[in-house]
């Protein structure tokens, strides 16, 4: 008799030691997170992360593991928590295809919170492990027939429903659990993970806490497990399961096909811009027509052609998306990325100051973008995001571009000096230049068996403004 799914996923934890070309692929991730989350405690407009971390010190406990740019130091959850809220706050932490969610900004806060509280495993592995679980239970929501996403179609938000299955496998496989324990936590997991999707449409901020809630829910599970609390050994595909309760339907051979074999960690992507990945493909357009000379000012129309299933997150509510409320909000606007691209954006082609506030000129060029279905994307969709943008002067001249795979995307990965470029220009915003360098030689550092701790500057030495 097959075993169950969970409790194949906990002999795969429990035993997998990742091939080199996996082990390399963790570092870069974890520096990623740390970037991304080092640039959101350094935004100035953040509600978010302030608004959890207060949270967590009313709380109170012991102090295991430090929260990265304040400097508490809270029990692992707690500070897993708010680590995950930092990760994810800016909306620029990486992406798997095709499950289109964002596994690292879980798994990492969930394993170092737990590794600096004393788990003794091997993080790199657990790591590893956690991202390739968080993806494949994400990818076994795909319709194969549509390449919709099940989650989606529900409003509900894989990247912190599955994230907390994830930071709990990782967290599991550190303190050095066996199978049948790391399926139990993978059972309690599955009871944790939430969150839904209506900010992405219309606004609120809790979606930045949506990471953070997967981070603590996977050292919770986990920890309950190492306790002896049981989950059920058919949780994911049971009658009353994980599946049936978030996407209806699913593919059990996405979640343990070649499991082991084929590592969907490393078919996830980093993000070049600090926006939802959906507005890739228009922002790779608008930047290429602008290089070519166009003048934003000429512009009287604008089409944005993209995959069917992305047009409710980046196109409506229309009102909404050609006028958003917040610079956090016009991240999921099509319309508002494509003006910022338009107009010449920051960091990598557009970045983090670019939704420090709504600029006006932005939004009357946004005003002019009308959002559409192109088939071509829509077939590509999920495997890659893929657009068109075509442009109408005041001259009746009609501009085109095309882009088949976003940039950082399948086909056009960043490279490395790209992404320490990122890495850099995100941490620079918090920490002082020799800092963010002895950061970044402290995660080079973890797979020879670096001290976490290395990990969580001091902040009264190194950091530009003491929050």
């Amino acid at each position: 008799m097959t075993a169950s799914l969970a409790r194949q996923l906990g002999e795969f934890a429990a035993s997998v030691d990742p091939p080199e070309r996996v082990r390399a692929d963790v570092p870069p991730r974890i520096l990623d997170v740390l970037g991304n989350a080092l640039a959101a405690y350094a935004e100035e407009d953040a509600d978010a992360a302030p608004a959890a971390v207060r949270a967590m010190r009313r709380w109170g406990g012991v102090g295991e593991s430090t929260v990265l740019g304040y400097g508490d130091r809270l029990p692992a959850p707690s500070a897993a928590f708010v680590n995950g809220v930092l990760a994810h706050s800016l909306d620029y932490d990486d992406t798997h295809l095709p499950s289109v969610l964002h596994p690292s900004a879980s798994v990492v806060p969930a394993a170092l919170a737990a590794a600096e509280a004393g788990a003794p495993g091997d993080l790199i592995a657990a790591i590893a492990a956690g991202i390739e679980v968080t993806n494949r239970v994400g990818m076994a929501g795909c319709d194969p027939d549509t390449g919709a996403n099940l989650y989606f179609e529900r409003g509900q938000h894989a990247t912190s429903i599955c994230g907390t299955i994830g930071a709990a496998v990782a967290v599991a496989r550190l303190y050095e659990l066996d199978a049948g324990r790391i399926a139990d936590a993978v059972g309690i997991a599955a009871s944790m993970g939430a969150g839904v999707l209506e900010a992405n449409r219309t606004g609120g901020s809790v979606k930045r806490a949506h990471c953070g809630w997967a981070a603590h829910g996977g050292v919770v599970a986990a920890t309950l497990a190492a306790e002896g609390l049981t989950g059920p050994p058919t949780v994911l595909e049971g009658r009353f399961g994980f599946f049936t309760a978030h996407t209806g339907r699913f593919d059990p051979a996405a979640v343990t096909g070649a499991l082991g074999e084929r590592w969907e960690v490393l078919r996830t992507v980093f993000k070049p811009y600090p926006s939802n990945h959906f507005t890739h493909p228009g922002i790779d357009c608008a930047l290429a027509l602008r290089a070519a000379g166009l003048d934003p000012d000429d512009v009287t129309g604008i089409e944005l052609g993209v995959a069917e299933p992305v047009l409710r997150t980046i196109a409506e509510p229309v009102a909404e998306k050609a006028r958003p409320r917040t610079g956090y909000h016009a991240k999921f606007s099509g319309p508002y990325t494509v003006a910022i691209a338009l107009t010449g954006g920051a960091g990598l082609g557009v970045g983090l100051d670019d939704f420090a506030g709504l600029d006006p000129r932005r939004l009357e060029l946004a005003g002019k973008v009308r959002m559409v279905a192109d088939p071509a994307a829509t077939a590509a969709f999920p495997r890659a995001f893929a657009g068109v943008l075509r442009v109408r002067t005041r001259s009746g001249q009609l501009l085109e571009h095309r882009v088949n795979s976003s940039r950082g995307g399948p086909g056009h990965p960043l490279r490395a000096d790209e992404v320490t470029a990122k890495f850099t220009g995100n941490a620079t915003r918090a920490l002082d230049p020799a800092a963010v360098e002895a950061l970044a030689a402290a995660v080079r550092a973890l797979d020879a068996g670096g001290p976490v701790s290395a990990l969580f500057p001091v902040r009264e030495t190194v950091f530009r403004d003491a929050k």
